[in-house]
């Protein structure tokens, strides 16, 4: 067996953990919110369609703020579609997905939904096929409290309220060959800036972001980040991150260490954002909105599951509905500790996405609502890590993959609240056939106790969560856990994650 050593010490902080670090996505994609959030004739659907079901499971996740309406969908989106009578609402052919969008939930009726499950909207504009006078509108619909025609026109559509939205994205992965409405990063930073300053004529408080690289791997990328806060850097809090990973060709040990590609990602934006503050000679901190992440088969899609034809454009179809291992949770959750190892600049993330589409939450029409197996580290992760992430020094075995060479075999972090004196450490084991016991030096923390431990590992690491065996794979107790004279050893299974919580 092998072993590997951990010093955790709260003197020693990387800075606070924001709750939006923990937020979701929803986009309007195949099934994610038509047979997912939204089911009228389900057994458990409310007055207004949505499943409670599904609600409840969404409150077990924890998640705060949640992106709308896209993703790509939003570079083709009119948002007035989305108001109004249902009944007078038209159907629209969405581009992005090559599907048709009945607008039977829009803004007020995912608004409802949001305050059902306790999470704050975040509104992308349109900045593909739109620009800024539409952004200023959809505002003045969204927070103005009266007084003027399209606030007036919110509260006749019967939200006398403002939606008081505070976080907006200019626009979605707008360097992306793919997105209607693509720009060279000259081009849109041009017009993120201009939209920004004309938001903030609004409202000066809102929080906006600009769009970073939709990948680390495009050929644009620090170029693009370079060039569009040359012209934004003034008028935005945080500039965007997407990453997706996937196992190929049977590259399992690579793919276990796919957040060394997210923690290179996120250390070159912030070296590129700082790099930009420099030369204009600001103090200002360019924060990071990782608002798209997850594992994501891909190259599935566009080998069987894309759609196509002038003829078919159907409602909700199953897209991107990927079914995840046990190895897809571990390296999930490994991505999870990655962002929380950069809390001081990533202040905020969205899983891409919550039901249905490359979601920890499944949906039948009419039937069961269940976990996949990448629900388990969000939400054990959203509820247990509270208050600081720390710096940690890791004294950890190697292993050597096609990708990324050497690599940690044992990944790490931890955190601590100050307030309530409670932490928390969560820890993979990258490899595949060796258990590590690691010794985490506690003594820092004073007299603690392990409130409870989450262990995520099978003798299968392709088994999964399914229809037909909906509790398969879930996290059990780990009882290798012992404590003794400031130490605390716990044995980490091969392609395993675990939380441990001391207090």
């Amino acid at each position: 067996m092998r072993s590997a050593h951990l010093t955790v010490d709260p003197h020693f902080s990387v800075g606070p953990i924001q709750r939006r670090l923990f937020g979701g996505f929803v986009e309007h994609l195949g099934r994610h919110v038509y047979d997912g959030i939204y089911e009228p004739g389900h057994p458990t659907a409310d007055a207004c369609g949505f499943r409670a079901d599904v609600v409840d499971l969404v409150k077990e996740l924890g998640v705060s703020t949640i992106r709308y309406p896209g993703g790509n969908f939003v570079s083709g989106f009119r948002w007035e579609d989305s108001v109004g009578p249902r009944e007078e609402r038209p159907r629209r052919l969405d581009l992005a997905w090559h599907s048709t969008e009945t607008n039977e939930v829009g803004l007020h009726e995912f608004s409802h939904w949001l305050e059902k499950v306790g999470s704050d909207l975040m509104m992308a504009v349109n900045l593909g096929t739109r620009g800024t006078l539409e952004a200023l509108d959809l505002l003045e619909y969204s927070n103005v409290r009266g007084g003027t025609t399209l606030s007036e026109q919110r509260r006749a559509n019967g939200r006398d309220e403002p939606f008081a939205v505070e976080m907006w994205c200019l626009g979605n992965e707008m360097d992306g060959p793919w997105q209607l409405g693509h720009r060279s990063a000259d081009d849109y930073g041009k017009i993120a800036s201009q939209t920004a300053k004309a938001m903030r004529q609004v409202d000066p408080s809102l929080k906006l972001v600009v769009c970073g690289s939709s990948s680390a791997h495009m050929p644009t990328f620090g170029e693009w980040e370079r060039v569009v806060l040359g012209h934004t850097y003034d008028d935005i809090d945080y500039i965007s991150c997407h990453a997706y990973y996937e196992e190929r060709d049977g590259d399992l040990g690579s793919f276990l260490a796919s957040a060394v590609d997210m923690d290179g990602f996120i250390e070159t934006v912030v070296a590129t954002a700082d790099h930009v503050g420099a030369v204009r000679g600001s103090k200002k901190k360019i924060e990071i909105s990782f608002d798209e992440w997850n594992v994501w088969y891909i190259d599935r899609f566009h080998g069987v599951d894309k759609i196509e034809g002038i003829e078919n454009w159907p409602v909700a179809p199953r897209l991107l509905e990927d079914v995840y291992s046990v190895a897809d949770a571990v390296v999930f959750g490994n991505l999870m500790i990655s962002l929380l190892k950069h809390a001081d600049r990533v202040t905020s993330a969205s899983l891409a996405q919550l039901v249905n589409v490359i979601a920890p939450i499944m949906t039948e029409p009419g039937g069961p609502a269940w976990r996949q197996t990448t629900f388990f580290p969000f939400s054990i992760t959203s509820r247990l890590a509270q208050g600081e992430a720390l710096q940690l020094k890791l004294e950890s075995p190697t292993y050597e993959t096609k990708v990324y060479g050497e690599v940690s075999l044992v990944d790490a972090v931890a955190t601590f609240d100050r307030q309530s004196g409670r932490s928390a450490v969560f820890l993979v084991n990258r490899s595949q056939d060796e258990a590590v016991t690691i010794t985490i030096d506690i003594a820092a923390l004073g007299e603690v106790s392990v409130l409870e431990t989450h262990t995520l590992s099978d003798d299968d690491v392709y088994a999964k969560n399914t229809l037909e065996d909906r509790e398969r794979v879930a996290p059990r107790s780990n009882d290798s856990v012992s404590t003794d004279a400031g130490e605390l050893t716990v044995t980490l299974p091969p392609v395993s994650w675990t939380a441990i919580a001391l207090g």
